[in-house]
């Protein structure tokens, strides 16, 4: 637990020693059983490998690929004899910043290789290989078939592919290197210089230059061996210095020297290792690929040391569209918390984004409240934090207000499910603790005390709904800063001057406005009236956790809000679903649960949005990712929660899922756990603390319990309730909990479950 097992390491091994010479296809979706039979991981990931029937028509049902900076995506192109492969980049980007981030910063488009047949295509069958990030399969063409296998490598900027049979010949489109946002897009402003195609040996390039300087540039180059046709293409950035092309064309060419065979092998390696840090497997199978391919597409989109997630992920669309920046109101932050959860800080991008770049924090503050002591965080921006142009966020105000004033505290509550994750005081010390001082100093500036004698804050706006003051969105975000505040500077034994203004704020703070029937308000005198998709009004219930159902006193006023914001979902959106599934797993409603996740993921059409078959997701014409991966967090509330120090079994698991089992999940106080539930009982339970925090475990299982070390020795354990014990685990101990007498396999299993449904993409 916590890392990969020798076991597992030789697994993993021997997946890629059967690789084959000189980049074969990839095992066959049979005989990748076939391999995996003896492996639960690898079994899991195989089964959900995403099918293409048809040939895919865009963004919304290609297949993808990707390493956190290349995204690759395969559809149809303009002819019938023509492959599409879209190429972006999520580090290319414009670098004018007079104007803001959505224009002068905005993430430009690149273009797209296309592969032309003699004949026109007539079928196709490919398979996306999840546990080897590969997608492989045939196209046949009035004039034959071709074999192909692709990847984008997981430690370069490569995309590699291997051809075998009918002709067929590479070229290459780029699209202007122009924002596609609209929205207040100035008169004054020009698309960057025009492309310039040109080759260097046997290299052919694009160069895209920047009117700000640098630039980015498409190379690519293909070589035979023996029957088989090698691909190696690129995609190089460089500003302020115009290094991209000499970088792009050096790339392609030691990537076309280098033996394939070994490129393949240490890409194969880090996926398969990535599918052995957690396991999850459910009765309900669609949901259980739905999960894995969430994982595989996180993964896909970020990682600890490159961008925090756009819109689109690396994926640009071809079509463009307004989300051409980082969008931190709700996107970023609904997006990171399954890499905490699924046992995956490796793909933390939000953490090291604010440990590198929070200098930058300063720039939306309005310049009236630039002191040097004070962030805030406008969007859209940048993935260096960088708002552009003038844009800050909002004074509260009648005039001045806008709905931004919360998005930096809500944000670094993602550096704070890290730190809670993994207990690493590093992170709360020289990240969390250090802004979110600064984050909360913005607010500071206009809470005044009223007649009542609270602390009061004047007018700000809902996210997308209304203006109110005492807005409940920035209380509840003010409320649990200053609380973590003050809980930071105990445990950092840090002597601050500003502690008692921290606390007399969580004291003094007014309490959020209710109504006897609608629970709590969106803020002073303004009451949810119609469908709302945000739920900015809640979350002190979810993700802030301020409200627990296991305090009697909260459940009514809990109740009473969820039931009134679920009362009409005309307006809601794919994230409303995912939200609305994990409150109902916090609120001891599993079949709600359920049902909200399911309908989201059933492709249910509401208010012009919807998953789609890819996995992808659209909001009218716009295109998004964030809202499939929040509902893979869903799937994890159901299974496991740790918060305010009571870590939960199957907490919220339905009745229709008598079986399921997962392995290292991640939990709060860097508890990784394991379970099995089975006949519709917890089965058995492990946990393994990495920090020695305090373990208080509601584990579930009916009748006597024995609670072990891994040695199989008794430990010490106290009962707290109905189900509910503590037990005094020390740093890297282990205990396992099971039915007295009882000596289960302690195993990660795949439960039984309907294996017929479709698979994600376009089985049919």
């Amino acid at each position: 637990m916590g890392g990969l097992s020798r076991r597992s390491m030789l697994k993993a091994a021997a997946g890629t020693a059967a690789l084959g010479g000189l980049w074969a296809q990839g095992a066959a979706p049979a005989q990748a059983q076939e391999q995996a039979s003896g492996d639960v991981h690898r079994r899991v990931v195989d089964d959900a490998r995403m099918v293409w029937k048809r040939m895919p028509k865009g963004w919304q049902e290609g297949p993808f690929l990707a390493n956190g900076f290349l995204g690759v995506q395969f559809y149809a192109g303009a002819q019938p004899n023509v492959l599409k492969v879209m190429l972006s980049h999520s580090r290319v980007q414009d670098q004018r910043g007079q104007w803001e981030a959505g224009i002068g910063y905005s993430r430009l488009p690149i273009g797209y290789l296309t592969l032309t047949f003699a004949g026109a295509i007539t079928a196709v069958d490919w398979h996306l290989d999840l546990y080897n990030a590969e997608l492989g399969g045939t196209i046949t063409t009035t004039q034959g078939a071709v074999r192909f296998s692709a990847l984008v490598h997981n430690d370069q900027d490569l995309l590699l592919v291997s051809l075998t049979g009918a002709a067929a010949d590479w070229g290459f489109t780029p699209l202007k290197s122009a924002t596609t946002r609209t929205i207040r897009k100035p008169p004054e402003y020009t698309a960057n210089p025009d492309p310039k195609l040109a080759s260097a040996g046997e290299v052919r390039y694009c160069e895209q230059p920047l009117h700000a300087g640098g630039g980015y540039t498409t190379a690519w180059r293909e070589r035979t061996i023996g029957t088989r046709r090698l691909l190696a293409a690129t995609v190089a950035y460089g500003f302020p210095e115009p290094t991209h092309t000499a970088e792009a064309i050096s790339r392609v060419n030691r990537a076309s020297a280098a033996n394939p065979d070994l490129l393949v092998a240490g890409h194969r390696r880090w996926w398969n290792a990535f599918y052995r840090r957690s396991f999850v497997s459910v009765p309900d199978k669609r949901i259980q690929r739905f999960y894995w391919i969430q994982l595989y597409k996180t993964a896909c989109a970020t990682r600890r040391g490159g961008p925090v997630v756009a819109e689109w992920g690396p994926w640009f669309p071809e079509v463009g569209n307004s989300w051409t920046a980082v969008w931190w109101n709700l996107n970023v932050q609904v997006t990171y918390p399954i890499v905490n959860s699924s046992n995956h800080p490796e793909l933390d991008a939000v953490t090291a984004t604010f440990r590198r770049d929070h200098a930058n924090l300063e720039l939306s503050v309005p310049p009236a409240y630039r002191d040097g002591e004070t962030y805030a965080l406008s969007h859209p921006g940048d993935w260096r934090l960088r708002p552009g142009g003038t844009r800050a966020v909002g004074i509260p105000g009648p005039e001045t207000k806008n709905d931004q004033t919360g998005n930096l505290i809500w944000g670094l509550h993602n550096v704070w499910l890290s730190y809670r994750h993994s207990m690493d005081v590093r992170v709360l010390r020289d990240v969390l603790y250090p802004t979110l001082a600064k984050a909360l100093n913005y607010y500071r500036h206009f809470l005044a005390t009223g007649p009542d004698g609270s602390l009061h804050l004047p007018m700000t706006r809902s996210p997308e709904y209304a203006d109110a003051a005492d807005c409940t969105y920035d209380l509840s975000l003010i409320r649990w800063a200053a609380r973590t505040l003050v809980e930071s500077a105990a445990k950092l034994r840090i002597d601050d001057p500003r502690v008692p203004a921290w606390r007399e704020i969580g004291e003094k703070l007014v309490p959020y406005h209710q109504d006897p029937v609608q629970g709590v308000l969106i803020g002073d005198g303004v009451p949810l009236a119609e469908s709302h998709r945000h739920f900015s009004h809640l979350l002190w219930l979810y993700p802030l956790r301020e409200k627990l159902w296991d305090r009697p006193g909260d459940r009514d006023v809990m109740r009473r809000t969820f039931a009134h914001w679920v009362g009409n979902q005309d307006k809601w959106h794919g994230y409303s679903f995912a939200a609305a599934s994990s409150m109902s797993s916090v609120m001891d409603a599993p079949e709600e649960a359920l049902r909200y996740l399911k309908i989201f993921l059933d492709g249910t059409v509401v208010a012009d949005t919807q998953l789609t078959p890819n996995t992808m997701y659209r909001e009218g014409a716009n295109l998004a990712i964030e809202s499939p991966i929040t509902a893979a967090q869903s799937v994890v509330d159901m299974l496991l929660q740790g918060d305010h120090g009571v870590l939960k079994v199957f907490p919220s698991v339905s009745s229709t899922w008598p079986d399921a089992s997962f392995e290292s999940l991640r939990a709060e106080g860097a508890f990784l756990v394991d379970a099995s539930r089975e006949n519709g009982a917890t089965e058995w339970i492990r946990v393994h603390s990495e920090a020695g925090e305090p373990l208080t475990l509601h584990h579930g299982i009916p009748g006597d319990i024995d609670v072990r070390d891994r040695r199989g020795r008794r430990l010490p354990w106290r009962a707290e309730g109905p189900g509910r014990i503590s037990i005094a685990l020390g740093r890297g101990g282990t205990a396992v909990v099971t039915r007295r007498g009882a000596r289960p396999s302690l195993e990660p299993r795949d439960v039984p479950g309907d294996r017929e449904t479709p698979a994600w993409g376009l089985a049919r």
